[in-house]
C-alpha cells in the first residue's frame, strides 16, 4: 500500500468513527429530548430543568469532544495533519448528527429549524445551516490539510489568515450566544427559557468567510503543487 493509499484509508477510518459517534450522540440527544418532551426545542420552556441530568449533559458534551479530538491526534503524524483530521472527525460526526437525529425523530424538518448548539459556556441557538456549513468548511479544510502531509508544499502556516479565520470564529460564536450573552445577566432561569426570534446571519457571513481562508489557501498551496509536479 502506497503512502497516498494509507492516507485515503486513514481518512476513512476517521470517517467511520465519526459517523459512529454521530449515531451514538443522536441517540442520547433523542433520549434526553424524549425524557423532557423537547423533541423540537424550540418552543415554550425549551430546556426545562432537568434534576441529575444538567451536569451529566455539561459534561458529555466535553467528553465528546476529547473523543473527536483524540482520533485526529491519533490519526495524525504531525501537529498539522492532527489538527486536519480533527477538523474532518468534526465535521463529519456533526453533519451525521443531524441527519441521524432527522432519521430518529423527523427533526429537524428543514435547515432553518432552530436547534440548542451547545451549553457550554451558555446556550448556543442558531439555524441547523449554520452549524452545517461550519461543518462542511471543516471537512474540506480539514481533508486539504491532511493532503499537505504528502505533497511538496511548504509546512509553514500563513499567520496573517490564521489569525483572521479565529477572529471570524469569534463572529460566529458571538452570533451563537448573543441572545444568551444579553440574558444571562437575568439569571439560569431566564437562559432556560430563553428563545431567539432572530439570527444575524451576516454576522455569521463574515464570520464564515474569514473561516474559509486558512481553507482556501490550504487548497491553492496543495492544488499549485500538483501543478508542478505535473509539469
Amino acid at each position: 500500500m502506497n503512502r497516498i493509499s494509507r492516507e485515503r484509508h486513514r481518512w476513512l477510518i476517521v470517517a467511520l468513527y465519526a459517523i459512529a459517534m454521530a449515531w451514538v450522540e443522536a441517540a442520547v440527544v433523542y433520549y434526553l429530548r424524549t425524557l423532557v418532551n423537547r423533541i423540537d426545542p424550540y418552543q415554550s420552556n425549551p430546556l426545562p430543568l432537568a434534576p441529575g441530568l444538567d451536569e451529566a449533559e455539561l459534561i458529555r458534551e466535553r467528553a465528546t469532544m476529547v473523543m473527536l479530538f483524540a482520533v485526529g491526534w491519533l490519526a495524525g503524524a504531525t501537529w498539522r495533519s492532527r489538527g486536519g483530521y480533527m477538523l474532518v472527525a468534526f465535521g463529519i460526526w456533526d453533519v451525521f448528527y443531524y441527519l441521524f437525529l432527522r432519521i430518529m425523530t423527523g427533526r429537524p424538518k428543514s435547515l432553518l429549524d432552530w436547534d440548542v448548539l451547545f451549553l457550554i459556556p451558555l446556550p448556543w441557538w442558531g439555524p441547523v445551516w449554520a452549524p452545517a456549513s461550519i461543518a462542511l468548511l471543516m471537512i474540506l479544510g480539514g481533508t486539504f490539510i491532511t493532503q499537505i502531509e504528502r505533497s511538496p508544499v511548504s509546512p509553514g502556516s500563513n499567520w496573517k489568515s490564521l489569525a483572521l479565520a479565529a477572529a471570524g470564529a469569534g463572529l460566529a460564536l458571538f452570533a451563537f450566544m448573543a441572545d444568551a450573552i444579553r440574558t444571562a445577566g437575568q439569571g439560569t432561569e431566564a437562559l432556560r427559557t430563553m428563545l431567539p426570534v432572530r439570527f444575524n446571519w451576516p454576522l455569521f457571513s463574515v464570520g464564515l468567510a474569514l473561516m474559509a481562508l486558512p481553507a482556501v489557501e490550504v487548497a491553492w498551496q496543495v492544488l499549485r503543487a500538483r501543478r508542478k509536479v505535473e509539469l
